[in-house]
């Protein structure tokens, strides 16, 4: 039976059905039945893989802030601390690795005002805890690479020193080797990335002996997220990507612009 006939069965993408099977991920006890179902698998076999899955105790750290991460983020975290290299485009805000604290919080309020105190501390504290692969030892921490629209740069948040403190945060960010921050600016117009969206394209490591998984696309809606890996999706995105990465400045050129909002907002403050 091939990958995609296998995450047909689970309704669920090739790549969650890659992991399951190398053993990155803990696997339910309801995902076992229904593969075993489409295996054919003899009910004594059924019963006895369901009652290992319901035995696994592997689990993320994300695992123990409960409800606070969404059934559909999960596979996104555990994607995002397996990868080498991610490419980010966003055209609204500043992609949550690189969010300082106070900019943070204003995002999360943003997108669910009516959420308690409590809450969005835990938010705030999945947020850093994800920011933290950036600064690992081992395994190297990933190569991130991220266009951001000028938009999102100067759509300063109403809390006071919040938008002035994240700008200084990406050009901090852009000074590690392994980062690079680069602003799409407004002058260059309707682009092929100004009907997709944001989105990430995550890579992974390979070896002398694992060729390593498929990339994956990772775009994410107001109600959950696609994760694409077929062949030809990955090509779009990037030829997207190529096209962002063509009309986006420069590291140099877009750290002086990042200077230049700072002094601008200082100015008006």
């Amino acid at each position: 039976m091939t990958v995609k006939a296998a995450a047909d069965i689970l309704e669920c993408s090739f790549q969650k059905v890659w992991r399951i099977e190398k053993g990155a991920v803990p696997v339910r006890g309801t995902d076992v039945k229904l593969l075993c179902q489409g295996y054919q698998a003899s009910p004594e076999m059924t019963e006895a893989l369901v009652g290992l899955a319901r035995e696994t105790k592997a689990k993320g750290w994300w695992q123990s802030y409960g409800d606070a991460v969404p059934d559909w983020f999960e596979l996104y975290v555990g994607l995002e601390g397996a990868a080498s290299r991610m490419r980010k485009f966003e055209p609204s805000v500043v992609p949550g690795l690189l969010q300082a604290r106070a900019y943070m919080e204003a995002v999360i309020l943003a997108d669910q005002p009516e959420m308690t105190t409590d809450d969005v501390q835990r938010r705030i504290a999945i947020k850093t805890e994800r920011q933290g692969l950036l600064f690992r030892h081992f395994p190297p921490p990933p190569r991130l690479e991220v266009i951001v629209d000028e938009g999102a740069l100067r759509r300063a948040p109403n809390v006071p020193g919040a938008m002035a403190q994240q700008l200084w945060h990406l050009l901090k960010a852009n000074e590690l080797h392994h980062v690079s921050v680069r602003v799409l600016p407004l002058h260059v117009g309707p682009h092929r990335a100004s009907v997709s969206g944001a989105f990430t394209i995550l890579e992974f490591p390979a070896s002398d002996t694992d060729k390593g998984e498929p990339p994956t696309i990772f775009s994410e809606s107001l109600t959950g997220a696609l994760y694409l890996d077929k062949p030809q999706e990955i090509q779009r995105y990037e030829e997207v990507w190529a096209t962002l990465a063509n009309r986006a400045l420069d590291e140099g050129e877009s750290a002086t612009m990042i200077t230049t909002i700072i002094g601008e907002m200082n100015k008006s403050a």
